[in-house]
């Protein structure tokens, strides 16, 4: 009876909370002022007027380093996780962290040699020449 109880209270906490978020969003949209120029759909450059335009593309590079850094950033916290525990974990820890690392410079190095990391220009194949 007890575990019904919990949930009852955890069903008011969440009808509270989205009728107060349904709440605020609602008095925002209707005190809220309405501004229809077009120099509000412009994006902002400190009061001076914008040249150019603003929504350019990044390069696939950006994001393939940011999925990077957020995969080997991820494998730090592994680590840190591991050494606070390796005289627990005995010869079986050192053998799962070295399958970990081992993992780890294998993808590295497949990245590093499927040329995932330049970002100068990609050489161009020479062309095949006839044979007769």
């Amino acid at each position: 009876m007890e575990d019904a109880a919990n949930y009852w209270v955890l069903l008011v906490y969440a009808v509270a909370v989205i009728g107060l978020v349904t709440g605020m969003v609602g008095v925002s949209y209707v005190l809220g002022q309405r501004h229809l120029k077009r120099a509000t759909r412009e994006p902002f450059e400190s009061g001076i007027v914008p040249v150019g335009y603003a929504r350019f593309r990044l390069p696939v590079q950006f994001y393939l380093v940011a999925m990077f850094f957020v995969i080997f950033d991820l494998e730090a916290a592994f680590i840190y996780a591991w050494a606070s525990t390796v005289r627990a974990a005995g010869w079986s820890g050192y053998l799962v962290i070295f399958v970990f690392i081992t993992a780890l410079i294998a993808a590295l190095v497949y990245l590093w040699r499927a040329r995932a990391l330049d970002w100068g220009p990609r050489p161009r194949p020479l062309p095949r020449q006839r044979q007769n």
